[in-house]
């Protein structure tokens, strides 16, 4: 699992090589779009590379269609989940409070979607001005990096609990609740670079006013090609990011999981362990496979979009660069059907909760099946004493 995970990363990393190796020199810099500013007129300057992009069918049909998507399944699924795991969930142990922390971070991401969709179907035009531009980008990088530090929390303990089950729960739980806290404050001190530069660029040749897709760079730094001068901030904040948050929790998901595999045996085994073990490996299968479509491009793009700039060189493959971001989001959709509607026990809970049945209903109908068998031959239902209680069942 870990060479296969290994070959994944390697085989982004090359196409990521091949698709900017042709590279030009920069004859400009934004985020992937060429855009500078004379300083003595204060005249933007805006190349047909940039304009084509902005008013691609890329950026104002297939990312909104995208983002109605998460917003339709992931508003209701991490409310719900969220529900559930808050005021259904009896028995809290530290799963459910990384898996509450989590669908806590995707839902305050796609509470903010509308303003994404509305900007890429007016045109990649932001009409909320430069505080609301910021706000969304810092829970977008926010949702991203807190969901890969609270899935890592959850690898961890997946494998702890299997190597270490008699350990004292109400400990974990105090542990997790610690980790927790500390992982909300990271996020929340790490995002502040975001807004400490401007995000929102207006370009008068198009009418509109982008948010996060270009930055400026003075016409005295793009002539004597030292436009990093210019993106210095967002360069070492996302080096940091993808070394401390992506690629060290990544290591130890993997980690964690080729641990867990270890501790569960021989995969010949066959009975109730060798259902474990075969459940573990299709959830670790689907984790990886969120990791390659959601963080593995995105945060691969950001390096390699930044490392250009810094070499002054201009990101010509920008669409999938903004499409790579856009996969991110996903995991907001994906996360709640890998950590929790995947349990019976937690569909359980939301067939309860959207039938309205109270907590006493729900032990009273478990205490009232619990005292009955149920015959295969007649089909019915019969109590202790030998009467039939229901039938037709």
């Amino acid at each position: 699992m870990a060479v296969s995970a290994s070959y994944s990363i390697l085989f982004i990393f090359v196409c990521e090589g091949l698709i900017f190796a042709s590279a030009d020199p920069a004859k400009g810099k934004g985020r992937g779009l060429i855009i500078w500013v004379d300083e003595d007129s204060d005249k933007l300057s805006i190349n047909q590379l940039a304009k084509d992009t902005l008013q691609s069918s890329l950026t104002t049909i297939f990312l909104p269609i995208i983002y109605i998507i998460i917003l339709a399944v992931g508003l209701p699924t991490n409310t719900m989940a969220i529900y559930v795991l808050v005021f259904r969930s009896k028995k809290i142990h530290p799963g459910t409070i990384y898996m509450g922390n989590l669908a806590l971070a995707d839902l305050m991401f796609v509470i903010w979607t509308p303003l994404k969709i509305a900007y890429h179907l007016k045109g990649n035009n932001w009409t909320f001005g430069e505080g609301m531009c910021k706000v969304l980008v810092g829970f977008f990088y926010g949702n991203m990096y807190c969901s890969i530090l609270f899935i890592a929390c959850l690898s961890i303990q997946r494998y702890w609990v299997c190597a270490h089950p008699l350990t004292q729960q109400r400990k974990n739980n105090k542990f997790a609740i610690i980790v927790s806290v500390c992982i909300w404050i990271f996020i929340g001190v790490s995002t502040t670079p975001l807004y400490l530069y401007q995000q929102t660029v207006e370009l008068p040749d198009l009418n509109i006013t982008t948010c996060h897709d270009v930055n400026l760079v003075s016409m005295e730094n793009f002539k004597s090609d030292n436009v990093f001068l210019d993106v210095q901030l967002p360069y070492y904040y996302f080096m940091v990011m993808a070394g401390l948050v992506f690629f060290i929790p990544m290591l130890v998901i993997i980690a964690a999981y080729i641990l867990l595999l270890r501790s569960l045996g021989n995969p010949t085994v066959e009975g109730n362990a060798g259902k474990s073990r075969q459940r573990a490996v299709v959830l670790i299968v689907t984790v990886l496979i969120t990791f390659l479509v959601c963080f593995i491009p995105s945060n691969v793009m950001l390096v390699v979009h930044y490392t250009l700039l810094r070499n002054n060189l201009v990101n010509n493959g920008y669409g999938f660069y903004i499409m790579t971001l856009c996969l991110a989001s996903l995991n907001s959709c994906f996360d709640p059907f890998i950590y929790y509607y995947v349990s019976d026990e937690f569909r359980e809970h939301v067939k309860n909760a959207l039938l309205c049945r109270s907590s006493r209903t729900v032990k009273r109908m478990r205490v009232s099946f619990s005292s009955m068998k149920y015959s295969q031959r007649t089909k019915t239902y019969t109590s202790s004493t030998g009467n039939t209680e229901s039938s037709n069942c």
